[in-house]
């Protein structure tokens, strides 16, 4: 027998919530039903923002399980959120509702709601609008709560929040919607706004065509392949005082900013960056002033695959602190100068995947995965060096927002069976209080999928592989089941509702297991969790160590009896794609049936980003290994049953790439089934609610006829 590991109970899992209801009969698990509006699980809150005096936390949502999000506040101690603004309406799948928050004082919440930023105060029945623009995107409080940022289509602009009747004054102007900013943020002074502004003219057009039920579209994008011109990425400085703008010298444009940070008077910006390969790790360091820079950090690995580095100043801005994974895993480092050595301040075979610096205590806390895989907790460990402290309690997956004095923090938090929710932690007592409730009532009665976690070897060099397996509530360990890979990707391995979350397939995971199937997702190579060692494996190897990494995970749980070899299935979409028709074409007979969503055919049509696992492509050097990596080179295989799903719409992967695949398979007479889901795009199960429903509804037929036998 195999351990299938049992993550202890949920963090804050209500009883109420979880807990079967003997008088009531259980819910129906079907896709119509899982997928019902309102939402079964409710609405996930998002866009979180804190007042400035760290008393109230406001956030968007819905409690109803609609799309549309409200503003809602909450402050710690109080049992339940209040609602602030009330815009609900009935609308279309995408109609979101607000989609920025901040405050202007710890009574007024400032807010985007279309092209309008309103403003709403506690206690007051109605919002007022402040100011119309087109595009409205962000905002962001200065920290002394003086000055507002907000960008649209055309520019940067500075509102006073205490005379929010006075005109906008325009600080950056920019009159193509392909040349913006894309991040700002305040340094600590409140004087200077740092900013990336990406220009992607130089990108190629291309026209996405496709048809409707109104006819003929073409919708024309900036798209670029590998080796193609890309983005241009500039950092520049605003001085609010005086307005001018000041932009830095980088070597080369082109190469990818990771994350920024400017220094508490303004004076430095650091860049941590790469180049486009992301095998050259550097840190510049700036003199705003002087336009002076000095390589602050630095490091070149020719295999490096991933950029998961960040950077942020050290309390009182002594150098910075550095996430790397220069000692095989990522953790975190301090280095003062750029002539000191890098100081290590955590370590282990586990991995941090994000930190925040507290500069009134010093504490440096940050997401790891050190207590399982499939975990993201919150810890926290002194700077000038102790013991870790773990802050949440219990395994699960964490997404914290601070506090601006960083004495509380909120965060959405899921696990296996539970939905996401906000919840509020005392970091100093780690006491959790729940702030919203999004499920539905109705979510009790469902016999949800039990989740556990496996160990075993790769198949092609022994290294140690998890898996994330989702068993039926009545799991018989006597008995073969029918069993579905999928849906396949990298970092598919999650302690969270619906695993990983690019897709909505929560619902069509537990419809699968209702119906008798266990479902395995494996960290494959190229994964995030298992060190720079694992992640690597990936290095040229699209298609191959990866669908290595899914047959072993076949292999392991046919050898130990739970799963039916002659009624394996796999999917995925995108990558997952390539890898379904990868494992189908390359391994006839280990899947009876498999189906490709939006699969990346041809990965010399990928985004250039890809070239850091498939390597350089000029159209010359190695179209050997780029036809090593793409399924439509390897179509012949075919011997087993696929469906190919994919929408008209698609700039992400071309539906051009499917049709080439398609003559292949057809001009060797080789059967195969395709859905076409007409005007839609890349994210094809994410979009209206019918398209969503009747792809899922297809998939599980085809699943039941070639794996029910």
């Amino acid at each position: 027998m195999f351990p299938l590991k049992l993550l202890p109970t949920a963090l804050l899992a209500l009883a109420s919530v979880l807990t079967p209801v003997a008088a009531e009969e259980p819910l129906s698990m079907d896709i119509d039903t899982l997928y019902r509006e309102p939402a079964l699980v409710g609405t996930r809150p998002g866009t979180v923002a804190w007042s400035p005096d760290s008393a109230r936390v406001a956030f968007a949502w819905n409690n109803s399980g609609g799309n549309f999000r409200d503003v809602w506040a909450w402050s710690p101690g109080i049992d339940a959120p209040l609602r602030l603004t009330r815009h609900d309406r009935p609308g279309p799948w995408n109609q979101r509702g607000v989609s920025a928050i901040a405050w202007a004082d710890a009574e007024t919440v400032l807010y985007v709601l279309d092209d309008a930023l309103m403003r709403q105060s506690i206690g007051k029945a109605d919002s007022s609008e402040v100011w119309k623009a087109k595009e409205l995107g962000r905002l962001s409080s200065s920290p002394a709560g003086q000055y507002l940022a907000v960008t649209t289509g055309d520019g940067l602009w500075r509102l006073t929040l205490n005379d929010l009747e006075a005109s906008p004054v325009q600080l950056l102007a920019y009159d193509d919607p392909a040349n913006r900013i894309s991040s700002l943020q305040w340094s600590a002074d409140g004087r200077h706004i740092a900013f990336v502004q990406t220009d992607a003219r130089p990108l190629p057009e291309r026209d996405i065509h496709y048809y409707t039920r109104e006819g003929h579209q073409d919708n024309r994008v900036r798209r670029a392949f590998p080796g193609q011109d890309t983005a241009i990425f500039r950092v520049g400085v605003v001085a609010l005082e005086s307005g001018d703008v000041t932009y830095l010298d980088r070597p080369r444009d082109t190469d990818y900013i990771w994350n920024y940070g400017i220094s508490a008077d303004g004076s430095r910006v650091f860049v941590n960056g790469s180049d486009l390969l992301v095998k050259h790790h550097r840190i510049d360091l700036y003199d705003v002033a002087s336009g002076e820079r000095e390589v602050f950090y630095q490091e070149h690995d020719p295999k490096h695959l991933r950029p998961d580095w960040r950077a942020a100043w050290a309390p009182g801005d002594q150098g910075l602190i550095i996430l790397t994974d220069r000692d095989g895993f990522l953790h975190l480092y301090h280095q003062q100068d750029s002539e000191s050595s890098p100081r290590q301040l955590t370590s282990g075979s586990w991995e941090i995947s994000r930190f925040w610096v507290s500069q009134r205590d010093g504490w440096l806390y940050f997401l790891a995965n050190r207590s399982h895989l499939a975990d993201k907790t919150l810890y926290r460990v002194p700077f000038g060096g102790g013991d870790i402290q773990r802050i949440t309690v219990g395994p699960g997956t964490h997404v914290p927002f601070f506090s601006p004095d960083m004495q509380q923090v909120v965060t959405l938090f899921s696990d296996d069976r539970t939905p996401h929710d906000l919840v509020h932690i005392d970091p100093a007592t780690r006491q959790a209080q729940q702030v919203t409730r999004s499920p539905h009532a109705d979510f009790r009665r469902g016999r949800w999928a039990e989740v556990r976690y496996v160990e075993f070897p790769s198949r092609k060099d022994g290294v140690n592989l998890v898996g994330r397996l989702s068993l039926p509530a009545d799991f018989d360990p006597d008995r073969r089941y029918p069993l579905i890979v999928g849906s396949v990707y990298s970092d598919s391995v999650l302690n969270q509702w619906g695993g990983r979350q690019s897709h909505p397939t929560w619902g069509l995971d537990q419809a699968l297991v209702a119906q008798g199937y266990i479902l395995l997702n494996v960290n494959i190579r190229g994964s995030w969790g298992q060190g720079r060692k694992h992640n690597q494996g990936l290095r040229y190897g699209y298609g191959i160590v990866d669908i290595e990494d899914l047959h072993s995970g076949v292999e392991y749980l046919v050898k130990e009896g739970y799963a039916d070899p002659e009624r394996v299935g796999i999917w995925g979409s995108s990558y997952g794609g390539l890898m379904t028709m990868m494992s189908l074409f390359k391994k006839p007979g280990v899947y009876a049936a498999g189906i490709a969503g939006a699969p990346a055919t041809n990965v010399a049509h990928a985004y250039p980003g890809q070239r850091w696992v498939m390597g350089e492509h000029t159209g010359e050097d190695q179209p050997g290994r780029y036809e090593s990596q793409s399924p439509l080179y390897h179509s012949a295989g075919l011997k087993d049953p696929l469906m190919i799903i994919h929408g008209s719409r698609d700039q992400v992967v071309l539906y051009s790439d499917t049709i080439a695949v398609i003559h292949d398979l057809v001009d060797r007479e080789q059967m195969f089934e395709l859905v076409t889901l007409p005007g839609v795009g890349h994210g094809w199960d994410a979009e209206a609610p019918e398209v969503r429903r009747f792809a899922f509804k297809k998939m599980i037929d085809f699943f039941n006829r070639h794996l029910m036998k």
